[in-house]
């Protein structure tokens, strides 16, 4: 603990995992005066924070002492229920993985392209998800499409809807951003998505279908913002890449692989870790810069601390979310995420299921009820409401890099964009996320 740092991270969730992986592999790649070291230490005895797999008798690496050790922690009963068995009938619970922040990988996103822009690919295996659905009206439930063709497919849109669909489909296969042959006469930086789609007569419910569904909007003010963005969601989400039928994929053996895949490639290149560091406390200097972390009576010193909100709250507020009545279609949405024993999450004949979503009033478990009601029979089920923090403080100022808390959506898109962000903020430059995406496989089907 002595020694100095140039960044000191603290937590281990994703996007600090991310990062302490990113900026370990820098400090080798890059020419500095100084070499980058990091060290990542978190209050928790395992790894992945907010973003673990509760195993309940799960097996971790220590990355700074290359041990395997067996942590008998039953956590997900000790969290939930306060206690230390988890009943008979659920099986055995060496099975188990349960995600505390459940999301799919986007095949074609950014994370997909941040695993293979740092190879953590070689520590991970992968499922391709068999489909996605949604919800339409209250009473039927519509897979959504993997590709143009099933779109046009879809039951989700009449005979001449479809029709009308057609053009505007093509145009956005068709569209490349550098060949303005492809564009149609029309500015996407310019028009609308509303005016985008306007162009091409489509109903209320299919300007649904797309903006949600397809590229994956979380609200409707997409819909008066340039129309490029909307393009180009539908070109990288809507497409199936692996065979299933979604373009969604999942590491095996639950999300907690994420973070962990991450801590190994920042040991690899000499990022040490500590975890179970109990009252990690930030020290800052006269002048309100970070100097430090003091844990157990020692300091280490360092130029940046990474962290999540939780190690620095007065640097960290929940923001005010305006809910506008005429848009609650959307501001709405429920989440419903299920993954069972061929993910290697939950033995087989079980399934694990998620319903999540932004609260929009003080009765969370009756706004959650619709998709609940879509699960049937459940065995055991558990709440939690956890606040979404932003960092209010400027970097510049005190060297404190605080991550944004995770979000309701289905995928990690927003995740890594906050990632690369801050990483840009703490270094000055870009990540280069162009990759071979066929770097990354799906597991065979068994």
């Amino acid at each position: 603990m002595d020694e100095e740092y140039d960044v000191i991270v603290l937590g281990t969730g994703l996007k600090e995992c991310i990062l302490s992986g990113l900026l370990s592999v820098d400090g080798l790649k890059v020419s500095l005066p100084i070499r980058e070291l990091v060290l990542h230490m978190d209050r928790n005895d395992y790894y992945g924070g907010d973003s673990t797999s509760l195993n309940l008798n799960q097996v971790l690496m220590e990355l700074y002492t290359d041990m395997l050790f067996t942590y008998l922690l039953e956590q997900l009963w000790k969290k939930f229920r306060g206690e230390d068995k988890p009943p008979a009938h659920l099986g055995a619970s060496r099975d188990y993985n349960v995600d505390m922040v459940p999301k799919f990988m986007m095949a074609n996103g950014a994370l997909v392209r941040t695993l293979i822009h740092t190879d953590v690919t070689k520590y991970l295996s992968f499922k391709a998800v068999d489909g996605s659905y949604v919800f339409s009206k209250g009473k039927v439930i519509y897979k959504v499409p993997a590709t143009d063709m099933e779109a046009l497919k879809s039951p989700l849109m009449g005979l001449f809807e479809k029709r009308r669909a057609r053009n505007f489909f093509i145009y956005v296969q068709d569209y490349n951003e550098a060949d303005p042959k492809t564009h149609q006469g029309l500015d996407l930086t310019r028009v609308t998505t509303r005016e985008l789609i306007a162009k091409y007569g489509l109903s209320d419910d299919t300007v649904d279908f797309i903006g949600h569904a397809l590229a994956l909007h979380r609200d409707d003010r997409y819909l008066d913002e340039p129309a490029l963005d909307t393009v180009k969601r539908m070109k990288v989400k809507s497409l199936a890449r692996f065979q299933g039928g979604s373009p969604y994929i999942y590491p095996l053996y639950g999300l907690g692989e994420l973070p962990q895949g991450f801590a190994r490639l920042s040991a690899v290149y000499g990022g040490t870790y500590m975890l179970n560091k109990p009252e990690c406390k930030v020290e800052f200097d006269m002048e309100g810069k970070v100097c430090g972390v003091t844990s157990e009576g020692e300091t280490a010193k360092c130029k940046k601390v990474v962290c999540d909100p939780s190690y620095l709250p007065n640097k960290a507020s929940t923001p005010y979310i305006h809910i506008v009545k005429g848009l609650v279609g959307h501001y709405g949405a429920k989440y419903v995420f299920c993954c069972s024993y061929t993910h290697n999450v939950a033995p087989r004949g079980k399934f694990i299921a998620f319903v999540s979503a932004e609260a929009e009033t003080d009765n969370p478990q009756a706004e959650l009820k619709p998709g609940l009601d879509l699960l049937g029979s459940v065995d055991e089920i558990f709440y939690d409401i956890y606040d979404r923090y932003e960092p209010v403080n400027e970097p510049s100022l005190d060297n404190c890099f605080v991550s944004t808390s995770y979000d309701a959506t289905t995928h990690f898109e927003t995740t890594v964009t906050d990632v690369l962000n801050m990483y840009t903020l703490i270094t000055g430059k870009t990540v280069d996320l162009s990759v071979d995406l066929s770097a990354a496989s799906a597991a065979e089907e068994y």
